[in-house]
């Protein structure tokens, strides 16, 4: 009887120390400030457990979305929760994680809160990694996935400056059950997991899908606007309300349909906020809008600003490669691979102020004469964070880029003239640090052509010279695997390879950002200066710029 009690007794003493466990609590730091000194870093485990949260998170205050992990000791199996509320979350289990590092045991020791600790090393993404682990809390543990399997990591270094470290190691009897690893009803896969959550942390916007761009005489009909014989897409698109800190991206993916050529692209922004638009002359006809004219003899419908009309807002200036994706099986080169397709992606975040909580209309044109064309697809992202580029006010003040080239929009020429492009403009009030966003590219696609003849541009503020630069990209030929069939010429170079007046085909041309520094308010007038080369037969030169003002 006596040996039955004391044979019980034992058995439960061992029961309840096999059940209690650990709560350790962690101070985050780099380059030893301590950061989130609000929300400490907090690790519960047991020999059959391991929950890494945070306080908050345990006492059910943290701010949404957040994750937590937990580690299941008898199936070795890893598990991240994302909880986007209360009542809604999305799990991944991974059987392979715990198991993919390998460490650098060492001989080192140092004491966290007592305990002795033995460093191992390893090293992730190029990162020198030190953990610092014990044997004595009797249970396995880390901060974070690495070393789970080590000991318990009382210490985490990565590249020597940012640490995870101990601050407090509490026994307790069990962990909380609102805490516990929870039996999950139900798990995604990795990659659905990673998808789901990346995007919860923008806002998407998707604009066109796989749309087809292209030449033909009555294009279809439906959810998309379709103007010039198809050669420009255009969708009315509702942006929420925006806090001030937000970045903004447009990323535009495209494929040849049949059509071979270089062509120039542009991402734009129609924003009503004059009593014309160029939607109005885009439904009535280009001759509705204001034109311009320098004295050439022509006249240039919706290129600059005026009292009552605004041109479009240029996003993204965008030039296709030799039909990328439909003619790769063309051409097959030793030891080269075409790319599937070219994809386009650019911080717009200036144009934040003109877009948030408003309807605007985006469309994207791509000239071409081909009835195949291009297809493309087109996102807006924002996403929280300290925008550099965010301006409280832009102004649209001219866009010489013909996107309505095949619905009686003529092409730039009016460089030739001495007196280039000259818009005015008034400022409702006295500004700090005025910018242009200043986009140029020259055109004239053959040997004397201003595509191929560096020329000068200059940029005047009131007759005072304010910029001059030469506009001029020679890494094309760093985009040679977008343009299968490029011309190849008998010197080994390939077309697509030739240097530009500022782009190449399959590239992007980024904005110059001038500064015009402080003006009154009232009426300025900029102009716009540049060389064109003089027409040879048939040929002529012609230049796309655009320009924004940041206020």
């Amino acid at each position: 009887m006596i040996k039955n009690i004391v044979t019980f007794v034992c058995l439960f003493v061992s029961l309840h120390a096999g059940a209690q466990g650990w709560k350790v609590t962690f101070q985050r730091s780099y380059n030893d400030k301590v950061q989130g000194a609000e929300d400490p870093l907090l690790v519960f485990a047991d020999k059959d457990q391991t929950i890494i949260t945070t306080d908050r998170a345990t006492q059910s205050q943290a701010k949404y979305p957040y994750e937590t992990y937990y580690i299941d000791r008898n199936n070795a199996a890893y598990f991240k929760q994302m909880n986007f509320s209360a009542d809604k979350q999305l799990v991944t289990k991974d059987l392979a994680l715990l198991g993919k590092s390998t460490y650098n045991l060492t001989n080192e020791t140092k004491v966290i809160l007592g305990y002795t600790c033995k460093k191992a090393t390893t090293s992730v993404n190029s990162n020198t990694i030190e953990l610092w682990y014990t044997d004595e809390l009797g249970v396995q543990g880390a901060p974070n996935e690495l070393g789970q399997q080590l000991g318990f990591v009382l210490e985490y270094v990565r590249n020597g400056n940012t640490k995870i470290t101990a601050t407090k190691a509490e026994k307790i009897k069990r962990i909380p059950n609102h805490v516990a690893l929870p039996k999950f009803d139900e798990v995604v896969d990795g990659p659905t997991y990673q998808d789901i959550v990346w995007k919860s942390r923008f806002i998407h916007i998707p604009i066109f899908q796989d749309e087809q761009i292209n030449f033909v005489d009555q294009p279809k009909q439906d959810s998309i606007l379709r103007f010039a014989s198809g050669t420009v897409i255009l969708k009315k698109v509702k942006v929420p309300k925006l806090d001030t800190n937000s970045q903004a991206f447009v990323q535009l993916i495209e494929k040849s349909n049949g059509d071979a050529y270089d062509r120039t692209g542009s991402v734009f922004m129609i924003a009503e906020d004059q009593a014309t638009s160029f939607l109005d002359g885009m439904k009535n006809g280009m001759q509705t809008l204001p034109k311009y004219s320098n004295g050439d003899g022509k006249e240039y419908p919706g290129m600059v600003r005026t009292a009552g009309f605004s041109p479009v807002y240029e996003l993204m200036r965008f030039f296709t490669p030799f039909g990328v994706s439909h003619f790769n099986d063309r051409l097959t080169l030793k030891g080269k691979t075409w790319q599937d397709s070219s994809i386009y992606r650019q911080d717009v975040s200036e144009f934040l102020s003109v877009m948030s909580g408003k309807e605007v209309y985006i469309g994207t044109y791509i000239g071409n004469y081909d009835k195949g064309g291009h297809r493309v697809s087109l996102e807006l992202t924002i996403h929280p964070g300290s925008s550099r580029m965010a301006s409280p006010q832009v102004m649209s003040i001219f866009n010489t880029t013909n996107v309505m080239e095949m619905g009686g929009q003529t092409y730039a020429t009016f460089f030739s003239e001495e007196k280039g492009l000259e818009v005015s403009f008034d400022l409702p009030e006295d500004t700090k640090n005025l910018q242009l966003r200043y986009i140029t590219t020259g055109h004239g696609g053959w040997g004397n052509g201003d595509e191929f003849v560096p020329k000068e541009n200059t940029i005047l503020l009131d007759d005072k010279v304010v910029f001059s630069f030469t506009p001029w990209r020679t890494d094309c030929g760093s985009y040679r695997l977008y343009n299968p069939v490029s011309g190849n010429f008998q010197n080994g170079l390939s077309s697509s390879d030739l240097s530009r007046s500022n782009w190449c085909p399959g590239t992007i041309t980024n904005p110059n950002y001038i500064n015009l520094g402080d003006l009154k308010a009232g009426k300025h007038t900029i102009r716009v200066k540049i060389p064109q080369g003089e027409p040879e037969g048939s040929s002529f030169s012609f230049w796309n710029v655009s320009g924004v003002l940041l206020y």
